[in-house]
């Protein structure tokens, strides 16, 4: 798989996530969902955009590395 295309699939895993945490929220409402909440799900699009940054990095490597082999 690309990195692109492993890009695209972290970006809806992360939709997904979203999405799933706010059904979740409609029945698990107490102090551990608040500290999960912002310990993990509120910090994933950070972590998604550094991820994304990074993948971009290592396309243009790999892309580098494939024309110096050619």
């Amino acid at each position: 798989m690309s990195t692109k295309g492993s890009a695209s699939n972290l970006v809806q895993a992360v939709k997904e996530l979203s999405i799933e945490w706010q059904i979740t929220k409609d029945y698990w409402r107490d102090v551990k969902s608040i500290e999960f909440e912002e310990k993990y799900v509120g910090r994933m699009p950070d972590h998604m955009v550094r991820a994304l940054s990074v993948m971009e990095e290592l396309d243009i490597i790999l892309r580098k590395v494939r024309k110096d082999c050619e």
